[in-house]
């Protein structure tokens, strides 16, 4: 599906929506639902993503398949794994097959896993005998995918002796590793992470309760995006979000004051308003702890003709796609001056914006919705525009709600 992406009849945008639970979150509760199944879940998101970790956690043998779901992947591996009783060959879409899975694969084997590569060493498939795990001491690099670290957090409990994690030099995305953790000390599941050691201590069965899912951070950049796009005076408010938010990606409510943005919080919505214009000395910022959230920014900036440098980058070249290049290519299309390394995104001031030009999605989620708020300044071509149901199903209905032009 190819979508033509117009502006509004103005640019002056007033909106109220309600976005999904956060993918992350629901993964989360998800796997914990599956360990204890007295733990009951609202507001779960409606995101491909999630769905594939449901249908997932039913399989006990056989083939699953998550498809594009690099945190089923993750997730899924450590939970298998230390399933005694389960076989399952864990596989996904091409894509999946190129992304790394190997340090966590040595981490759980570490601990006595049963895990065998079906193709290519260090990547899906993966073909897993569910174990009985009773070590319970294991060292991880700090700087991989915070993912692989919260996979083994999720299982912890459940483990006769627990689990005690060493991580090995300086640790990426640290809030979604303390999302996991807080997500556990609502299950009263006690853990303790004190420097580059985290301990997560046996628990048999959890006293019912019912987990509340925050609507979806990275999913709120978007229009974070169209905010600082659209003309002072706008004002897009959205629902549900919490002040002390769980999720890394909040820290969109600090990034965009540059933007002109200014949040404030009403019970569970989150009021943006485009108060001010955009900075003029440029974003020099660095996205280690929130690395979702860089496509945004870098189209933001490019819309609003800012300069930026962008850093703490490195888990972006194995996510849906290589998504620091992808950047590259799709921005250049439409003028953009850019230059990429492996963890770093540099853009340069320019007023210029091509327009009718065509956006490759590249199987990526957010490489389409990242691009869409630019059609507040040019319009735009969105290729395979059916990918954002990967984590985002109702994005275009919302895009056209707040008076872009989809057609």
């Amino acid at each position: 599906m190819k979508l033509h992406l117009n502006s509004p009849v103005t640019n002056l945008i007033e909106a109220t929506l309600k976005i999904t639970g956060s993918k992350s979150e629901s993964n989360r509760i998800l796997l914990l639902q599956a360990l204890y199944p007295n733990v009951s879940i609202e507001n779960t998101s409606n995101s491909d993503d999630a769905q594939v970790m449901q249908q997932g956690l039913k399989i006990s043998e056989g083939e699953v398949d998550i498809h594009h779901a690099g945190t089923a992947m993750r997730f899924l591996t450590a939970y298998f794994a230390m399933q005694e009783g389960k076989e399952v060959v864990l596989t996904g879409s091409q894509r999946m097959t190129e992304r790394p899975i190997g340090v966590l694969v040595e981490a759980l084997k570490s601990l006595g896993a049963d895990i065998s590569y079906v193709n290519n060493e260090g990547f899906p498939p993966l073909k897993i005998t569910g174990k009985k795990i009773t070590k319970q001491k294991v060292t991880l690099p700090a700087d991989m995918s915070s993912q692989y670290i919260s996979a083994l957090l999720l299982n912890a409990s459940s483990l006769e002796n627990g689990l005690e994690i060493t991580l090995v030099g300086k640790i990426t995305s640290v809030p979604y590793i303390q999302m996991t953790l807080a997500l556990l000390s609502q299950l009263d599941i006690e853990n303790t992470f004190e420097g580059n050691i985290i301990k997560v201590f046996p628990k048999k069965e959890v006293r019912a309760k019912t987990l509340v899912v925050e609507s979806d951070w990275s999913s709120a950049s978007y229009f974070y995006s169209i905010c600082a796009l659209a003309d002072i005076g706008s004002k897009i408010t959205l629902s549900a979000y919490k002040e002390n938010s769980l999720q890394g990606d909040s820290v969109l409510a600090t990034i965009y004051k540059s933007f002109g943005v200014e949040t404030t919080f009403n019970r569970h919505q989150v009021i943006l308003k485009k108060i001010a214009h955009h900075q003029t000395t440029g974003l020099h910022i660095d996205l280690a702890n929130a690395p979702d959230i860089a496509q945004t920014i870098a189209v933001s900036c490019f819309g609003l003709g800012m300069e930026c440098h962008l850093t703490g980058l490195h888990t972006l070249k194995i996510k849906e796609t290589d998504r620091l290049e992808a950047l590259k290519t799709e921005l250049s299309k439409l003028g953009a001056k850019i230059s990429v390394t492996d963890k770093t995104l540099s853009l340069n001031a320019s007023n210029e914006i091509k327009k009718n030009r065509a956006i490759d999605t590249y199987n990526d989620h957010r490489m389409a919705m990242a691009f869409a708020p630019l059609a507040l300044r040019t319009s735009i071509f969105i290729n395979d525009a059916e990918v954002v149901s990967k984590s985002y199903p109702d994005f275009w209905k919302d895009m056209i709600s707040m008076g872009i032009q989809v057609e």
